[in-house]
This record gives structure tokens, sequence and C-alpha cells, in this order.
């Protein structure tokens, strides 16, 4: 069996921004541009995971699954829109889920988080 191995931890939140476990790495958590737009907060989400992609060697094309959660789910086409130009052709499955977060910003801060999991053979 594999060894179990565990990327960008913060002790803080107990909490591990990527784990590796066999053929697969799991990422959770991820954010960015908190309290700017949409399109850049989905970007942000996105420059985060790819940041912890690399940790490990992979890119976004590796990604299989994403769980992508919205304070308000009606912004799917926005997020669609920055994968078709992320992904390049290479698109996960996915589901869209719409959520209060518990982050401090309230309605002007958080908007879209994507947790994902990436292919790493």
């Amino acid at each position: 069996m594999s060894a179990i191995e565990r990327y960008d931890v913060n002790e803080q939140w107990a909490h591990s921004g990527l784990v590796k476990a066999g053929d697969f790495c799991y990422l959770s958590y991820c954010v960015g541009n908190i309290g700017g737009t949409m399109e850049e907060q989905v970007n942000g989400a996105f420059d985060d995971m790819e940041r912890r992609l690399r940790l490990v060697g992979l890119t976004l094309e590796n990604v299989v699954q994403m769980d992508c959660l919205f304070r308000d789910v009606w912004n799917i086409p926005v997020m669609e829109k920055v994968i078709r130009e992320r992904f390049h052709g290479k698109y996960p499955a996915r589901k869209s889920i719409q959520t209060n977060f518990a982050h401090v910003g309230g309605e002007n801060g958080l908007l879209f988080q994507a947790d994902a999991v990436a292919y790493c053979k």
C-alpha cells in the first residue's frame, strides 16, 4: 500500500490543503481573491488549486472531479466561462452546491470555493 502524504498543512484549521493517497490527490478549500468579483474569486480558487497541484507535479488538467460551492448558485455561468479558459478542454466531472459560508466578510466576503480530486499517475 502506498503511503499517504499531506501537503499545505494548516495547524490552526487542522486542515491539509492536499492529501495524496494512492493514485489520487484530494484538494479542499481552494479559494482566492476573497472580496473580489465572482470571476476574480473563481480564478483565485483555481490559482490556489494550481499552486497546490504543483506541489506534487500536477496541473489543472489532472483534476477529474470538483465540488463547487457558491454563495449564489446562479453564478454557475461565470465559473463555466473560467473553466473553459483554464482547463483547455480537459473538463472534470463536477457538481455545484449553494451554501452560506462560515467565513468572515459575510455576503461581501467568500462567494466561491472548490474542492477537487486529481489523478496522480
